[in-house]
């Protein structure tokens, strides 16, 4: 594939089909704002909280009415291909899923721009510090009903990396249940190709390392629990690399002994995939309680 089908192929704001690229980047990030504010409206949250040392290092946990220790934890985990993108408006989900007896975890991560930018090594300081937020959730929470993993684009390589986490090293093992997996890049050699990579500096021996399709391919991690279950969803009107991507991803799972499922939304793109997880009525808003409690 030429360099300039990559970036073409790369870049989601070309696929969406209602609005123009502008627009629709515009409205994904207002809609992000408005869930946001309604959810640290309710006061039923911690903000800012820190599970490093670090400046980034924080997170919001939204509680629904009934609070208990002994909850389902959605950590989520937000898109912006590594370089832009913030926890402070991307509480999507949080209405909905709170009324439903979840608790949302929206974690904060040192994007590109503001890490290190003449060395390589920026991915896996972002894996890092996800690994933190997820040891930092098990182990204020420990009587936690699961632990549920959610990214989106960027998000969703980052979420994926924690099937690979070595969690023996980090002297906690957490409650994982579940992975949901939102059009999201699982190799990431294709995108060294395009001028994404222009921050990240990322080159091919760190692109393999943080490419959990590459790994789970190369060197299989069988899950720690069986029963822990991973869906790998992308939009209708994702590109047809986002489709690649996330179909073989599944298979690679599939092939590893994992409890993978795939689905292809209908008539939704990269950004509406997400936006829409602030409705109620929408079938991932519906079908996540479920999840998280199954």
């Amino acid at each position: 594939m030429s360099k300039e089908e990559l970036e073409n192929q790369y870049s989601p704001s070309r696929w969406v089909v209602r609005l123009g690229a502008e627009e629709a980047l515009r409205t994904y990030s207002q809609i992000g704002n408005e869930a946001t504010k309604r959810a640290q409206a309710t006061g039923r949250n911690l903000l800012d909280v820190p599970y490093g040392d670090g400046e980034g290092e924080k997170l919001d946990i939204y509680f629904p009415e009934a609070v208990s220790e002994a909850l389902p934890f959605l950590v989520f985990f937000h898109g912006g291909y590594w370089q832009s993108g913030s926890k402070d408006s991307s509480a999507f989900m949080v209405g909905p899923l709170t009324a439903q007896g979840v608790a949302v975890v929206i974690v904060a991560y040192d994007i590109a721009p503001k890490a290190p930018t003449l060395c390589t090594g920026t991915l896996d300081q972002m894996v890092d510090q996800v690994t933190q937020s997820i040891v930092f959730v098990q182990k204020e929470y420990p009587g936690n009903q699961g632990i549920y993993l959610c990214g989106h684009s960027a998000g969703a390589h980052l979420a994926a990396m924690m099937l690979l986490a070595n969690w023996t090293k980090r002297g906690v093992t957490p409650n994982l249940k579940g992975f949901f997996l939102v059009s999201g890049i699982y190799d990431l050699e294709p995108v060294t190709h395009t001028s994404e990579n222009a921050p990240l500096l990322t080159t091919l021996e760190d692109a393999q390392r943080n490419s959990p399709q590459w790994r789970l391919k190369t060197s299989p991690a069988q899950p720690v629990d069986p029963a822990c279950r991973v869906l790998v969803t992308v939009g209708q009107h994702d590109s047809p690399e986002f489709h690649r991507q996330s179909r073989e991803f599944y298979q690679t799972l599939r092939r590893g002994g994992w409890k993978a499922s795939f689905e292809e939304l209908h008539d939704v793109d990269h950004f509406e995939i997400l936006w829409n997880l602030t409705q109620k009525d929408y079938v991932l808003t519906q079908g996540l309680p479920w999840w998280c409690s199954g």
